[in-house]
């Protein structure tokens, strides 16, 4: 089970840090993913973090400007969004896929997906 958090209302150049916990899988084993959807539009990817530990992924439109990271310790996946804009405004998913690969970018990639936390970026 994924479980996200931190969603929320925010205005254009601010910040806000996702969280997804996750639950009933060995969490050091799954490459990590954020993806995102807008209203009437494909779920698209963000960002991974492999189950190495040792490399991380961005789409274009969030690299230097979104962070992920992970605590295995604390089964916990994070992503820190900095400089929001109003088109990241979308429902912000996590997904896991066992010893995926880093570029995994794909939807059918992941086969386990959190409920979706909501972020609004106002102008």
């Amino acid at each position: 089970q994924l479980v996200e958090s931190g969603g929320g209302l925010v205005q254009a150049g601010g910040s806000l840090r996702l969280s997804c916990a996750a639950s009933g899988l060995i969490f050091s084993t799954y490459t990590m993913a954020w993806f995102r959807q807008s209203p009437g539009k494909e779920r698209l990817f963000v960002a991974t973090s492999r189950w190495s530990l040792d490399s991380t992924y961005y789409a274009d439109s969030v690299k230097g400007r979104f962070t992920i990271s992970r605590d295995n310790a604390k089964n916990t996946v994070y992503l820190e969004m900095n400089s929001l804009k109003p088109e990241d405004t979308a429902v912000y998913y996590c997904a896991a896929a066992q010893w995926g690969p880093v570029t995994a970018t794909e939807v059918t990639d992941y086969n386990y997906w959190g409920q979706g936390t909501q972020v609004t970026v106002s102008s």
